[in-house]
């Protein structure tokens, strides 16, 4: 399908909203009281550190909730709000944390089923109210709400809608696009259906794959069998690689994809020459500016001495688990939690470890005097990094004691 016409077609109908309702200072009062924290605050302006007891905190300058998080958050409030009796759907998780998603449960806001690992769309009828989430929505569930006459609120963030025009003019000129990304990730699936020809490549070593491919072909089905779930239907390496544009998940890794880039770059250049690589290679910068600074913070944190790293959000957020890779690729002992509830009874804590499953760590608190490193995924509200500190410091508090 033309998803650019589709797109401009939907920007134009009654029925698609793409702000707010004007019950913007309503909602910021709303979701001042239920995320933010004074806490949090205070040890923002002493220079992000706060020491209680034997136990001495580092928070990281740049975490939490994004600008592009925020606003999807505060438009699904405002949509409440606005369409106080009409159904409400929303086609995944908001952002990925589990309370704020809780929250909209609880405003009534219903979540579409998964059926057979596909969405069920059957429940949702003519006059409906759906949101969009934060990291989109497939142009094919798009078109299946405008078509069943629904009221579209869409909160996909702007960074995300950036990604999806650099892949349309890949599209444009006939140019594959080799996506950075997780194929089963909300935000890639998305990103992928906005595509023409494309190739979801999960990190280096993926692309390095295709690129060994591309200068010295290969074994074409062992190349189909590796990606035959990232790709577009129909793909053909021998055909599809032959002109390439870069585009990423916005959560991915700023530097893996800086080096994907390049490495691509410089496989085109060796293929075609450099006075041949414009007709054979597009790149676009879309990395998110939130995802970057969060990353860079992080890498300022574990400069200096921490004894453990504490980071917090969704289990399923891409932007948190790479956080998490950041301080474990340091050595630093690392726990993933996404709720406070994780911590305790006693000195034990829930996490989860890289690529594993939920694990029980006890005792993980170490006796005497402990730096802790604290960072947090750019859905995660400071209400619950604050949470979590106080934990840590009425668990520190006891180990001592006891």
């Amino acid at each position: 399908m033309d998803t650019k016409a589709f797109k401009r077609s939907l920007n134009s109908s009654e029925n698609y909203h793409r702000k707010g309702f004007g019950h913007e200072a309503d909602v910021a009062g709303q979701m001042e009281s239920e995320y933010q924290s004074d806490l949090i605050q205070q040890i923002r302006e002493h220079n992000f550190t706060l020491q209680r007891g034997q136990a001495t905190i580092r928070l990281a300058q740049a975490f939490g909730f994004c600008w592009g998080v925020e606003r999807a958050v505060a438009m699904a409030y405002e949509t409440r709000q606005h369409f106080p009796q009409e159904r409400i759907w929303i086609t995944n998780e908001i952002i990925h944390n589990p309370s704020v998603n809780q929250r909209l449960r609880e405003m009534a806001v219903d979540f579409i089923p998964m059926a057979n690992g596909q969405k069920d769309f059957s429940g949702v009828t003519p006059g409906d109210v759906v949101i969009l989430p934060a990291f989109g929505a497939s142009v094919q569930e798009m078109q299946l709400l405008n078509d069943r006459n629904c009221t579209i609120v869409d909160t996909t963030c702007p960074w995300v809608s950036k990604v999806w025009n650099t892949v349309e003019k890949h599209k444009k000129s006939r140019y594959t696009s080799i996506i950075h990304g997780k194929y089963n990730h909300e935000e890639t699936i998305a990103t992928s259906s906005f595509a023409g020809t494309y190739l979801i490549v999960l990190n280096l070593k993926e692309a390095e794959y295709v690129a060994n491919y591309i200068l010295n072909g290969g074994d074409r089905d062992e190349f189909m069998s590796k990606f035959s779930r990232s790709c577009s239907e129909g793909f053909d390496p021998e055909r599809d690689l032959e002109r390439i544009g870069i585009a990423n998940q916005t959560t991915m890794l700023k530097g893996e994809t800086e080096q994907i880039g390049k490495l691509l770059e410089h496989t085109m250049m060796r293929k075609y020459g450099p006075d041949q690589l414009n007709q054979h290679f597009l790149s676009f910068n879309t990395i998110c500016d939130a995802t970057q600074e969060r990353q860079d913070a992080m890498f300022d944190l574990v400069k200096d001495p921490i004894d453990l790293m504490v980071v917090i959000g969704g289990y399923n957020s891409s932007n948190t688990t790479h956080l998490q890779e950041i301080a474990i690729e340091r050595g630093i002992p690392s726990y993933h939690i996404d709720s406070a509830d994780r911590i305790g009874p006693g000195n034990r804590i829930q996490h989860k470890p890289l690529h594993r499953d939920l694990e029980l760590a006890e005792p993980w608190l170490p006796d005497g005097h402990v730096t802790i490193g604290i960072t947090s995924g750019a859905s995660t509200p400071d209400k619950v990094v604050e949470d979590v500190l106080e934990k840590i410091f009425a668990l520190k508090a006891a180990v001592s004691v006891g």
